[in-house]
């Protein structure tokens, strides 16, 4: 693997670290160095140009052999030559080249010109395009691999959070409760959607565009279906244009707005963490350490840098996803411009990035009882009210609507808690909601005890009927459902690498039998 493409995989863009060095100096110290941390996601590097070059030449040169476009005896000979090259490149500190032409005189050094047969109906046009799949491929496969543990840790997190009541907000505003898992449960899910997404999308990358060769094949009996057999492709891209000059962009295009689509969803994630800690007492926190720092003047702050990384992570894949379709807009066929590194550098980036996540909730500090206190001090819990005056006792949900509201404007002007509000307020408050709708029922219908009980974030948790509510049998269900998916996913993973693996070993197998 060259430095390069380590680089990008493993440490985040040139323009992340700008814009740390840009934020502040001292106090952004630990941030940076906690961006400059390899990706937790590296078992081992990616393979290199060089490294798909060898194995798209073990197979031409198998295709072409067993074609008889090169005769057995000068096979033996390209096999050895072929062999050979990959073992110098594999030697420390040796050149790797990426482009054929320059890889091509290391063959010939040992073969001389008959050794350019195995090139036969091929192109550096097709050779790129399947390079690309090759490593896209590749990384696509790691990058569901991180998701997948990702994955995990949220279900982890999820059932140690059954019961723990948390508050949730639409339009920026504390709305109804909810209960952690429930609201876990939801972000699985949608990075569950990305990884349909890339099971659907690696159907469409995984078919070979070897033997296209510039764009309209050539007059030799080249084996297509052999060459994509051979490198573990599914099948062949089949109209020869598209395979060569069209198929990098769509597959290309198609990857990187998924990992737009699942940094987007991890921004989300991140800013509704972020907002936590405006508050002197958040309920949710990062457990202190090395994704958290110190300020360089005040010693109160424990800043969460393993947000704000995370965050800026997730807005480099974004753009990192708009780069390449910019590079890619208005140009013509045939351009290199969509056929470079760039898709391979933003699968690098998400892979990064959703390791990065897991680690984050894996260090997460819940305060039940400070985020039940969040939900409490609000009126979060008045729909309910609403709800059981006409589930109940027949009143209309807009009246009940109405009152419950007035009970809201009251309580806040006069800073009572809701399990604080005097009981007289609110039978006299009923009375006068109930003059606007020249409504029967002026008399309360609920007791003290029912009123406490129905406005308690517990009993309107409880209360929640509805598919995929936060209620706790409903939350039960969706979690084993989703074990059962994540369970699913793993075996999909693992029966493409099992593939990818047996053709990798008939091809060395192949290879190396027609060099004896």
């Amino acid at each position: 693997m060259n430095a390069t493409n380590a680089a990008s995989r493993q440490y985040p863009s040139v323009r992340t670290i700008g814009k740390l060095r840009r934020l502040s100096s001292i106090a952004l110290l630990p941030l940076l160095a906690m961006a400059l941390t390899p990706a937790l996601a590296a078992d081992k590097e990616a393979h290199d140009n060089f490294y798909f070059l060898g194995e798209m030449n073990k197979a031409s040169t198998v295709m072409t052999i067993e074609n008889k476009i090169v005769p057995p005896d000068l096979g033996k000979k390209i096999v050895s030559a072929v062999d050979q090259v990959i073992k110098d490149g594999n030697q420390p500190g040796a050149k790797r080249p990426a482009d054929y032409l320059q890889y091509e005189p290391l063959i010939l050094a040992y073969t001389g010109p008959d050794g350019s047969r195995m090139h036969s109906g091929r192109s550096r046009q097709d050779i790129l395009s399947t390079t690309r799949r090759l490593m896209q491929r590749e990384r696509v496969l790691k990058l569901m691999e991180q998701m997948n543990k990702s994955k995990a840790v949220f279900l982890k997190l999820a059932a140690d959070n059954l019961d723990t009541i948390v508050p949730a907000y639409t339009n920026g505003v504390q709305a109804q409760p909810t209960t952690y898992a429930h609201y876990l449960l939801a972000f699985a899910t949608v990075f569950g959607r990305d990884t349909t997404r890339f099971q659907q999308a690696y159907a469409r990358l995984n078919m070979s565009p070897l033997g296209a060769a510039a764009l309209g094949t050539s007059s030799f009996q080249v084996d297509r279906k052999r060459l994509a057999e051979l490198l573990g492709f599914d099948t062949s891209v089949e109209n020869s244009y598209d395979a060569a000059q069209l198929g990098a962009l769509d597959t290309g295009v198609e990857l990187v707005s998924i990992c737009s689509n699942a940094a987007l969803t991890m921004g989300i994630l991140v800013q509704d963490m972020h907002t936590q800690y405006h508050n002197p007492y958040p309920w949710i926190m990062i457990q202190e350490g090395r994704l958290t720092g110190t300020s360089s003047i005040m010693p109160q702050k424990r800043n969460p840098y393993g947000l704000n990384v995370l965050r800026l992570q997730a807005s480099d894949v974004v753009g990192g996803a708009m780069t390449y379709q910019i590079e890619a807009h208005n140009v013509t066929p045939g351009m290199p411009d969509y056929k470079r590194d760039q898709v391979e550098k933003t699968l690098d980036l998400s892979t990064d990035a959703f390791a990065k996540l897991a680690d984050l909730m894996s260090n997460l500090v819940i305060d039940k009882d400070r985020a039940l206190a969040e939900v409490d001090a609000d009126y979060s819990t008045t729909t309910e009210l609403a709800d059981v005056l006409q589930r109940e006792s027949n009143v209309p949900f807009r009246v009940g609507h109405h009152f419950a509201s007035d009970l809201v404007t009251y309580g806040r002007l006069n800073k009572i808690k809701p399990a604080d509000m005097p009981f007289d307020e609110v039978q006299k408050i009923y009375g006068q909601a109930l003059q606007a709708f020249n409504f029967d029922h002026a008399q309360f219908p609920l007791t003290q005890e029912q009123f406490r009980r129905t406005l308690t974030a517990q009993n309107m948790i409880d209360s929640s009927k509805g598919l995929g509510g936060p209620q706790r049998a409903e939350v039960e269900r969706m979690l084993t459902a989703q074990r059962a998916q994540l369970a699913q996913d793993e075996q999909w993973l693992q029966s493409q690498r099992d593939k990818l693996a047996a053709a990798s070993e008939n091809l060395d197998r192949t290879f190396y039998k027609l060099g004896q």
